[in-house]
């Protein structure tokens, strides 16, 4: 068992300790029950868990020390409960974790255990009993307000509640050298202000532009990539910008926020200024941003130039007019309803670019973070990966590499979470998650609700086809394609990454879904596409056609039919056996 949901029930007692005997388990969640007791110091045995949720229950006790053990765990949800005790110090070595809630308990002590999480970036420890002072340094810098309230001992310096005050009645008492001190202090800054007063200076060259100003100290350098911009200097952008002024902002992320620039060639560019100012090693990060602009691919976003100094670091690439593809499924506003050509023809794309990363470039380029808000269109709908200029340029002697996970909750590939080792099949996990957005509209994560875990739920009872986007069956004219495309999807998000497809593989299935009469994106990119079959290795479409006849696709019932279990296997071993008779061959 690797999934186990008893949340929201009337469950009463205390946890038993033989849940830690599953020692295959990644999901545990019993929340909004009525269970008492301590939390088994027994979970910390659980090393494959990625989410823990005993939330809304009646928990007492302290937070177990052994949780410092559950290395690959990435949320953990310990909120509304009756927990006292101090945050362990050994949570601080969970460098997986990117969520941890323990809001709403009788908490102690401070926060400074959780420095080390370098990944978390949701935290919420308020309504306790917490003391002391609030980090600074790492991701604290980034968390609201929010995240700390109802705690009267912490302190921060934007928290509105006043820290360290004395108490009212006592009288402090001021010695004469303190005094001295401070009306000497006085002196100084007054004769200071006159100095500056009286200087002759330069009026402000943006005095419309946002209060945090990039420019501070010196100008920084722009370092030019491609052509595009060959004219242009740092104070140009500037300039153009109005110091980056709030009115450019085109799209804010969890790690950057993006600005529209128009050149003085008129093109538009997107320039993408980063959080972070401190790069550990600000070399090897120059030297990956240089690799990826030099990466060309019709389906690739192209990186024209960037700049990189403490005043803040920013990427310059080509502007899409249409935004990401999450906007579009998932935006406020949508723009435009994606018809089912469109949205296909959006999957090849990303999937060619992702298979130039893959096995084009030498060395390959695995992606690390693939999802739908990575996906850009450009005037005509068109797909191009973007941010593949962070991933890390693998050495081709090695098959894997190891770091701490990266990427984005809902597309990471769980055997990356649990191992820590990075492949092409990574990618492929999180292209599948995005396959199934395209597919149904929905978000990879809602809230509580996973859609790769809902679309496998769907399966057992043959019901895929009812999670269809309607904008899809109002302009699908045969939904058995869509069904295949669901197939190839599930195929991608296989929970042993040796059972994936590669995006080689990907690219022909898909290619080979496409209308005949839409243009196929394959004769447009920079290279050649992947060889199809020979004539003596069967082609995906003739073994569909040898498998279910036209007839037997129920179109207008949406539902899967008994032998969709057998189509799936026999999907896949045609793309096992044609790619190994390609290799014989």
């Amino acid at each position: 068992m690797t999934y186990l949901n008893l949340s929201s029930n009337d469950l009463r007692g205390s946890i038993p300790i033989e849940l830690s005997r599953i020692g295959n388990l990644d999901t545990l969640d019993i929340s909004n029950n009525r269970i008492t007791g301590s939390i088994p110091s027994s979970l910390g045995d659980l090393e494959h868990l990625l989410k823990l949720n005993l939330s809304r229950n009646h928990l007492t006790g302290c937070i177990p020390a052994e949780f410092g053990n559950l290395r690959s765990v990435m949320e953990i949800d310990l909120s509304n409960n009756h927990l006292s005790g101090v945050i362990p110090q050994e949570l601080g070595q969970l460098q997986n974790m990117f969520s941890l809630r323990v809001e709403n308990n009788n908490l102690s002590g401070d926060v400074t255990s959780l420095i080390n999480c370098l990944s978390l970036t949701v935290l919420n420890v308020s309504y306790n009993n917490l003391g002391g002072d609030i980090p600074t340094g790492n991701n604290f810098s980034r968390f609201s307000p929010d995240s700390f309230i109802g705690n009267p001992g912490l302190c921060g310096y934007w928290l509105s509640s006043p820290c360290h005050q004395s108490h009212p009645t006592e009288r402090v008492a001021i010695s004469k050298a303190a005094i001295l001190g401070i009306a000497l202090g006085a002196l100084v800054i007054l004769l200071m202000i006159l100095v500056a007063a009286c200087r002759p200076h330069n009026p402000i060259p943006f005095p419309d532009g946002s209060l945090d100003k990039p420019v501070t100290y010196s100008t920084p350098k722009l370092v030019i990539l491609h052509m595009n911009m060959a004219l242009h200097v740092y104070e140009d952008i500037m300039r153009m910008t109005e110091n980056l002024s709030e009115k450019y902002i085109i799209g804010c992320g969890a790690s950057s926020t993006v600005y529209k620039c128009v050149l003085k060639n008129c093109k538009p560019v997107a320039i993408k200024r980063l959080y972070s100012h401190n790069t550990q090693c600000l070399k090897e990060f120059e030297t990956e941003l240089e690799t990826a602009g030099s990466i060309k691919h019709r389906n690739l976003v192209c990186l024209q130039g960037y700049s990189l100094s403490p005043s803040g670091n920013l990427l310059f690439y080509d502007y899409m007019e249409n935004g990401s593809l999450w906007d579009l499924l998932h935006g406020p506003t949508k723009k435009k309803k994606l018809d089912w050509e469109t949205r296909l023809q959006i999957a090849l794309g990303a999937a060619q670019g992702l298979a130039y990363l893959h096995h084009d470039c030498s060395p390959r380029i695995i992606h690390r973070d693939v999802k739908s808000s990575n996906i850009l269109l450009d005037k005509d709908f068109e797909a191009h990966l973007t941010d593949f200029g962070i991933a890390k340029v693998l050495c081709s002697s090695k098959s894997h590499t190891s770091t701490y996970i990266m990427g984005t909750i809902g597309y990471i590939d769980p055997e990356y979470a649990r191992t820590s080792r990075l492949t092409e099949k990574s990618d492929v996990y999180s292209y599948g998650i995005v396959l199934l957005e395209l597919l149904t509209g929905r978000k990879a994560v809602d809230n509580e609700s996973n859609l790769h875990h809902l679309i496998l739920s769907k399966t057992t009872n043959n019901a895929v086809m009812e999670t269809v986007d309607p904008d899809i069956t109002a302009t699908c004219k045969d939904l058995g394609v869509v069904k295949k495309v669901f197939q190839l999807a599930l195929l991608c998000t296989k929970k042993q990454p040796s059972d994936r497809p590669t995006m080689h593989e990907v690219t022909r299935v898909l290619g080979s879904l496409v209308p005949a009469t839409a243009p196929k994106q394959t004769a447009l990119t920079t290279t050649p596409p992947a060889p199809l079959p020979s004539s003596k290795v069967p082609c995906y479409m003739d073994e569909y056609a040898n498998l279910k006849t036209p007839h037997m696709v129920n179109c207008s019932s949406m539902t899967m039919s008994t032998s969709d279990a057998q189509l799936f296997l026999k999907f896949g071993e045609v793309i096992s056996q044609t790619v190994s008779d390609e290799a014989v061959q």
